[in-house]
């Protein structure tokens, strides 16, 4: 408990009560638990803490899905994950130059950009072209170390067709656990990753378990419709919340 002394108690309440909400919608969405609950981590902790401790959580629940990502994924996904491994650690280097204030920031500016992307007409279920998807790796990469937030380019990417939802939840969460992976080993190789993080994230998983499970049985109870509304809705709730943040 000593390494968790640095974090206040209110720090931690806060943390674990916005942790168990962003789970839920991770469970519901596919996706969201890192655009929902870094911008509140960082509010307490510094930037660069709170993207470690989300790729943490995302890694210890993606690990326990991985049969269903073997099952569902798209083959695209793989591809994205391979490049979000080489493109992470130039966004974390620039999160570590980066002063916190700006940093919080920019890292409010991607939750907003999400909403604005996913508002792209719907297109066709085919696969998009190279040039797209490596585009959507790159930058979901550096988006992973900058701002713990692969999601901005990868929501659009398979939401934004018109594929089975188990195929795009399962696409996206592939890649956000890869991207978790790549953010801690970056993490480490910098000299960013401190034991004390793990400590918090271990004390924060039962949240993101109990969350990512109740939101993972009311997506098996939705329809397809209410689905993709539910994502339209947690997107506009994280640009919301960070417009809010940008003026004030």
């Amino acid at each position: 408990m000593e390494l968790l002394a640095s974090f206040g108690w209110a720090q931690i309440a806060i943390a674990v009560i916005a942790t168990f909400a962003s789970a839920f919608v991770r469970g519901m969405a596919g996706f969201g638990m890192a655009i929902l609950l870094v911008p509140i981590l960082a509010l307490a902790l510094t930037p660069i803490e709170a993207v470690l401790i989300i790729n943490f959580l995302a890694l210890f629940i993606g690990l326990s899905e991985l049969r269903m990502f073997l099952k569902h994924a798209e083959k695209s996904a793989w591809v994205i994950s391979g490049l979000v491994l080489i493109t992470t650690a130039p966004g974390l280097i620039a999160l570590a130059a980066t002063p916190p204030d700006i940093a919080r920031l920019l890292i409010a500016l991607v939750a907003l950009s999400a909403f604005v992307l996913i508002l792209l007409p719907t297109r066709e279920a085919k696969m998009p072209g190279a040039a797209t998807t490596v585009g959507a790796g790159i930058i979901s990469g550096l988006l992973t170390g900058f701002a713990g937030m692969p999601g901005p380019p990868v929501v659009p990417y398979y939401v934004g067709r018109k594929i089975a939802r188990e195929i795009a939840k399962a696409s996206m969460l592939a890649i956000f656990t890869v991207a978790a992976f790549a953010g801690l080993a970056s993490g480490y190789a910098i000299g960013e990753l401190e034991l004390r993080l793990l400590w918090l994230a271990l004390l924060l998983f039962p949240a993101v378990l109990l969350g990512n499970w109740l939101g993972s049985f009311a997506f098996g109870k939705v329809s397809d419709t209410v689905w993709r509304s539910f994502v339209a809705f947690v997107l506009a709730a994280a640009a919301l919340a960070a417009l809010v943040k940008l003026l004030y």
